[in-house]
């Protein structure tokens, strides 16, 4: 064995715009959406297979038709120790709830460390299955969001989760 991953993705359709999974070895690494900050260039996504897929798209429809709040798939998190740690802390954000960076440098131990918390909520790569777009600011602001604040925003209205934070103004997703 060289060590190589076989990487394949597919792009499906979602209620918030294209999504491109991105799986090594047949287990999910990536979940991207169309102009996503941090996004990985497209060379790196591996050939184009539906295949390993199916359970994710599964999950996925489920819930996008509100029939799933927690996911239950293998699920590859490359990054540095503390990206994945904040990862992990991520997924344990209940479904229609929110965290702020702050409550989640606190969970971690490191109560002074919320920037870099935020930093690593940014890179996060498999949106949505790991619910980066569950944390808000220390005033119930909506922050930053790789997939940008207006599908912030619908998803934790979709979610039924609330922000003492205004809509943001919307905007054209494509």
């Amino acid at each position: 064995m060289t060590g190589q991953q076989h990487t394949v993705h597919t792009v499906i359709d979602s209620p918030y715009g294209p999504l491109t999974l991105v799986a090594a070895d047949a287990v999910l690494k990536g979940l991207y959406m169309v102009g996503q900050r941090h996004r990985p260039p497209e060379e790196n996504f591996g050939e184009p297979d539906s295949r390993p897929f199916t359970e994710v798209v599964r999950q996925l429809d489920a819930y996008f038709e509100g029939e799933l709040t927690e996911f239950d798939l293998p699920l590859r998190l490359d990054g540095t120790a503390f990206q994945r740690s904040v990862w992990e802390q991520l997924r344990k954000i209940p479904y229609g709830e929110t965290r702020s960076y702050g409550e989640l440098a606190e969970n971690l131990g490191k109560p002074g460390a919320s920037r870099a918390v935020g930093l690593a909520n940014g890179k996060n790569p498999i949106g949505i299955i790991v619910p980066c777009h569950r944390v808000i600011g220390s005033t119930g602001s909506l922050t930053g969001y790789g997939g940008g604040l207006d599908r912030k925003q619908r998803l934790l209205a979709f979610e039924g989760a609330s922000s003492d934070a205004p809509a943001p103004a919307p905007a054209t997703l494509f």
